[in-house]
């Protein structure tokens, strides 16, 4: 397997950066193990689905973020589960969690936005888990696309749990407006879910024009994440991505 690159800043300021995007089943499972998988994958970003959101759930989101030598940025409970933490050197400019119109008897989405700097780069960054109904997931899809625009920034990225495969209709829009990471230099793994019978990709990381995709994929074989560790940690597998973000924006 080619390695994936690690962070960096370029003598332009121009950011390397891993993104890793990570449904973790409300830290239900081995927690241990969960912060091992972050930690092995070195990331600047986490972008997480299904944090905890109930019963001192803020507490618990500082506690995955200081296992896994991260920080808290933004989301949880007050955008219905998607989450963002970073590493430090993240300087977050602004943070905003979004509720997303609910159709009766159905969950509440939300998204998890941020703007941050990285070296001389600026980044909008979003963390979503769209529906399981297919109607109510496509019209956030294109909420998704919409609230990337309105960061108001060039370089963007977003990640998530569609539960949706690459030939449903929402992912293929994203794919359509968006770079879908895996698809343009597939790294790792490909499928998903679930961790003991890898058999779809659902998790995806999507990029806006002018972000260079280093690699993308599950990180099976990456130093340090350990297969068991991996099955262990929640029910769906994580994808990492090394991005080129360029300086300004």
């Amino acid at each position: 397997m080619l390695r994936l690159p690690d962070s960096r800043t370029e003598p332009d300021g121009t950011a390397v950066i891993r993104v890793l995007s990570y449904n973790i089943r409300s830290m239900r499972d081995d927690r241990a193990a969960l912060a091992r998988v972050i930690r092995a994958c070195a990331p600047d970003l986490v972008l997480v689905q299904e944090a905890p959101r109930f019963f001192r759930w803020r507490k618990a989101a500082e506690r995955l973020a200081r296992a896994a030598g991260l920080v808290y940025v933004t989301g949880g409970a007050t955008a219905a589960g998607p989450m963002i933490l970073s590493t430090l050197r993240a300087h977050v400019e602004r943070t905003e969690d979004v509720l997303l119109p609910r159709t009766p008897g159905l969950h509440q989405r939300g998204f998890a936005t941020a703007v941050v700097r990285i070296g001389g780069a600026r980044l909008g960054v979003l963390s979503c888990h769209l529906s399981l109904a297919a109607r109510e997931r496509d019209e956030q899809a294109g909420l998704l696309l919409e609230r990337l625009a309105a960061l108001g920034v060039p370089y963007a990225v977003a990640g998530g749990d569609l539960n949706e495969r690459p030939d449903g209709g929402s992912f293929r829009r994203l794919a359509g407006a968006l770079t879908d990471a895996w698809a343009v230099r597939p790294w790792g793994g490909e499928l998903t879910s679930t961790p003991r019978d890898p058999h779809q990709r659902i998790d995806a990381i999507f990029t806006t024009p002018g972000v260079e995709v280093l690699g993308c994929g599950v990180p099976h074989g990456l130093p340090g994440v350990r297969e068991s560790d991996l099955t262990a940690a929640t029910d769906h597998l994580p994808v990492l991505a090394a991005l080129r973000v360029p300086a300004g924006g």
